[in-house]
């Protein structure tokens, strides 16, 4: 039980800080934004950037542990 309300707390966390990251990255050039070949994150998009890929990870380890309990 304790597993699942970690999952979604997790998951809204991860919701959350991917609405964070800065529009215009990524695919969003194609359709209109500002490309930059050469951009470096800084301050705090390295932060949301690192907090996003941790999320991610423990909603994937999260996932396998509760399916196989």
């Amino acid at each position: 039980m304790i597993i699942m309300i970690l999952q979604v707390l997790v998951a809204i966390g991860l919701i959350v800080v991917i609405l964070l990251q800065a529009k215009g990255t990524g695919l969003g050039s194609t359709f209109g934004g500002q490309s930059q070949m050469y951009h470096s994150k800084r301050g705090v998009e390295r932060v949301v950037f690192y907090l996003t890929i941790i999320l991610a990870i423990l909603f994937v380890v999260l996932s396998i542990l509760n399916f196989r309990l």
